[in-house]
């Protein structure tokens, strides 16, 4: 699963990064992102679009689609 496809207010755990693009995922760490981490999808853009807003630990990160698409998750229940 990717976390792109999480429901609102659930939480997921950061499995990997997609290895697609380089640049994106080297973004991705730098702003946080790392294996094992808790994420939460807090709200999603006007009609369930972009732009997606999780919370990351104790911060709220704003991320497109595409880019959310390139973070692997596990979702817990």
């Amino acid at each position: 699963m990717t976390l792109d496809q999480l429901e609102k207010g659930r939480i997921c755990r950061v499995t990997g990064f997609s290895s697609g693009c380089e640049d994106l995922v080297i973004k991705l760490r730098e702003i946080g992102f790392a294996e094992s981490d808790e994420v939460e999808l807090m709200h999603r853009g006007p009609l369930g679009a972009q732009p997606l807003c999780f919370r990351l630990n104790r911060t709220l990160i704003a991320l497109r689609s595409d880019e959310a698409r390139a973070i692997q998750v596990d979702a817990q229940e």
